[in-house]
C-alpha cells in the first residue's frame, strides 16, 4: 500500500484533534478566566526502510495554553473579582492539592466556605471560611471583608486574605481545567508562594480571551484540511485499484 494513506491519516488524525480543541475554545468563549487552549502541527520524516524524501508524517506540537490577559467587565456584585497582571487565585483542587485559576465568580456556600465552581478558595491559613449571613466585600489586595447581619460599619472584620501568586513560569492545564507549576527533577509539584504586591478588581470579571470569531475561522479551516486530506486517500485508494487491474491477469 502506498505509504502516501499513512501520510494523509496522521494528517487527518492530527487535524481531528486541533478540531477537538478549537472546538473545546469556541465552546468556552464566554467562561470567566478561562485561557485559550494551543495545538499546533509539525512535519516528520517517515522512519524505516524505503523512505522517501517526499514522505512525511504530521505530528502534534501542543505548545501549551495562551495566557494572555481577558476583557475586564464590570459586575457591581461583591464576590467578583477580577485578578490583574500575570498573578493568579489559589484554589484547592480535587485531590487536596493547591491549583491556580483566573475565575473569579467567588461563592459563598451553606457552611460559610468559599469557593470557586465548588472549589475552596485557599488564603493565608488554608481555605477561607466567612460568617454565615454576612455581608462579604475583597479589597484590592484581596483581603475579604465581613459585615454581620444587621450590624452596622463599626462592626466590619476581616475574614481573610485570597491567596494570589504571580509564577516565574509558565503553568500547566490539568484535565480539571485549573493550572499548575510543572514538576521538578523529582515529580513534585510545588506550591507557589504569595505574592504580597498582586492585585485584584473588586466587581469585576475578566472574561475568556478566546475570539470567537478567530475560533470559528479556524473550526472552517481544520475543517477543509481534514476534507482534502479524506480526499488524497480516496485517491490513493482509487490509484491502487487502477493499478491493481493493469496488473492482474487476463485469462
Amino acid at each position: 500500500m502506498d505509504r502516501i494513506l499513512y501520510t494523509a491519516m496522521s494528517g487527518a488524525k492530527q487535524s481531528m484533534d486541533q478540531q477537538s480543541v478549537v472546538s473545546h475554545n469556541l465552546a468556552n468563549v464566554s467562561t470567566s478566566g478561562f485561557r485559550a487552549q494551543l495545538h499546533a502541527m509539525r512535519a516528520v520524516p517517515v522512519q524505516g526502510d524505503g523512505a522517501l524524501p517526499t514522505r512525511v508524517s504530521v505530528a502534534a506540537t501542543t505548545p501549551g495554553s495562551d495566557f494572555s490577559p481577558g476583557p475586564i467587565t464590570r459586575t457591581g456584585r461583591d464576590l467578583d473579582v477580577a485578578v490583574q497582571g500575570d498573578a493568579w487565585l489559589a484554589v484547592q483542587a480535587a485531590d487536596g492539592s493547591e491549583a491556580y485559576t483566573r475565575r473569579g465568580d467567588l461563592e459563598v456556600d451553606g457552611d460559610g466556605l468559599v469557593t470557586v465552581l465548588g472549589r475552596p478558595v485557599i488564603g493565608e491559613g488554608g481555605p477561607i471560611i466567612v460568617p454565615l449571613g454576612s455581608s462579604v466585600t475583597i479589597g484590592a489586595d484581596g483581603t475579604l471583608s465581613a459585615i454581620g447581619e444587621g450590624e452596622g460599619p463599626a462592626a466590619l472584620v476581616d475574614v481573610g486574605r485570597l491567596k494570589l501568586v504571580t509564577p516565574e513560569r509558565a503553568l500547566l492545564r490539568g484535565e480539571d481545567g485549573l493550572f499548575r507549576m510543572p514538576p521538578n527533577a523529582e515529580g513534585e509539584v510545588a506550591a507557589l508562594e504569595a505574592d504580597d504586591d498582586a492585585r485584584v478588581v473588586s466587581g469585576a470579571l475578566e472574561g475568556s480571551n478566546v475570539s470567537a470569531v478567530e475560533a470559528m475561522v479556524a473550526m472552517i479551516d481544520v475543517a477543509r484540511r481534514y476534507e482534502m486530506q479524506m480526499k488524497v486517500i480516496s485517491t490513493a485508494d482509487e490509484n491502487a485499484q487502477r493499478a491493481n487491474n493493469l496488473l492482474s491477469i487476463q485469462g
